[in-house]
């Protein structure tokens, strides 16, 4: 029986090749070779001077964040289950000659794939909704930080996750919570890039967390909530009236227009591991 992770194995080895392609420029690829650093504002506000630190980045697709944060001067593996987007990674890390390296495999065996221990967990950005168990997750995230060490996460919100992108108000459509064994079966042709290029595989399965179970499974996990944040800012266009906001160098962030009611659109914690 093919398991929710391969479906989505082979949907994201597709995106992957779409995204390294950059057609449209929303990866910014091209300036960020040139030199340029591919992070939106709000880590880039949050996470700080990470300079000399080591970081694991989970779930990392091809590799620009790694990278990005390697190029401010950490040293940095990246973990992701797309053999397509690694081999990406694996080339931009050449061509840069960045502190930084590429490892195969699942998020929940990342303890066993990566060695060593890290002052800096680092998931963003459209990762959690894959994984169905939010507590394990957690686990993994404690195991690899060093007494000290931070988890840095930003994820679309919950809240948002439950509408339906395409209907005109935004009406919600899922439950809030997405049972471990009844996945969220979707399909979509097109990714959120803009590209026109087709997804051979257009099948996915994700889940919605709520924050409660998000924050504690990371309690659980024996960490400690340093602050929790809510933006009204998104990196994808969630919904097809969403608004671009331009930002200098840095990659764009997407708005709801104006005169629509204000929602939290993504949310940011850092917990610490006891040291």
């Amino acid at each position: 029986m093919t398991s929710s992770f391969d479906v989505n194995r082979v949907n994201w080895d597709d995106r992957a090749a779409i995204h390294m392609a950059d057609r449209t420029g929303s990866y910014r690829v091209s300036e960020f070779l040139a030199g340029g650093d591919c992070l939106h504002d709000i880590e880039h506000d949050e996470i700080g001077d990470v300079r000399g630190k080591r970081i694991a980045h989970l779930q990392c697709h091809f590799g620009l964040d790694t990278l990005s944060l390697a190029r401010r001067g950490a040293s940095c593996v990246g973990l992701d289950f797309s053999p397509v987007a690694l081999a990406g990674a694996r080339d931009l890390q050449r061509r840069t000659g960045l502190d930084a390296s590429f490892v195969a495999g699942n998020v929940y065996d990342a303890r066993r794939l990566i060695t060593g221990s890290f002052d800096l967990v680092y998931v963003t950005w459209g990762a959690i909704n894959w994984l169905p168990d939010m507590k394990a997750w957690a686990q993994v995230v404690a195991s690899l930080l060093k007494p000290g060490g931070a988890l840095y996460l930003l994820e679309g919100h919950p809240s948002l996750l439950t509408i339906d992108e395409y209907s005109e108000k935004l009406h919600p459509a899922y439950d809030w919570r997405t049972p471990p064994d009844r996945p969220i079966i979707m399909t979509e042709e097109n990714s959120y890039t803009g590209d026109k290029d087709q997804i051979a595989h257009p099948e996915t399965h994700e889940w919605i967390h709520p924050l409660s179970d998000i924050i504690n499974a990371v309690i659980a996990a024996g960490l400690t909530l340093d602050w929790l944040h809510e933006h009204e800012r998104l990196a994808w266009q969630f919904a097809p009236i969403m608004v671009k906001v331009e930002e200098g160098l840095r990659r764009p962030l997407w708005r709801l227009p104006d005169g629509f009611p204000r929602l939290p659109l993504a949310f940011s914690l850092s917990a610490r591991k006891a040291g």
